[in-house]
């Protein structure tokens, strides 16, 4: 399965990072990790970057990145089609203290404008 992940570099994101590797490498995926823009994170794309890459080796998992630019959700989505992608994974999710999810925008505009399967990692 061709799998893409997107980053921003939210904590929700790292998180999700770790799983997606681990799962990637359990199912025989390939990877494709997407760095975002995201003007509500404290690392820049080079810091996430240089994260990203840290944790490839530290798993010893061998996976694509690309740095995108311009609205996240847009260019994660097209990125996913022109890619062929299976599957997108996103970092988020929280629960109010009312038990319904929360979504960031980013995660909310893939949701609802994804034409393919999407996999929110809480």
């Amino acid at each position: 399965m061709n799998v893409l992940l997107g980053i921003g570099g939210s904590e929700d994101s790292i998180h999700a990072l770790e799983r997606t590797i681990e799962r990637s490498r359990e199912a025989g995926d390939e990877l494709t990790i997407a760095i975002l823009e995201n003007p509500d994170s404290d690392l820049d794309q080079q810091e996430l970057y240089d994260r990203v890459e840290a944790e490839l080796q530290a798993q010893q998992f061998d996976a694509e990145i690309h740095v995108l630019s311009g609205h996240p959700g847009s260019q994660l989505l097209e990125f996913a089609e022109s890619e062929g992608t299976d599957l997108i994974v996103l970092g988020g999710g929280e629960t109010s203290p009312l038990g319904k999810v929360q979504l960031g925008s980013i995660a909310e505009f893939v949701l609802l404008n994804a034409q393919t399967s999407v996999t929110l990692v809480r």
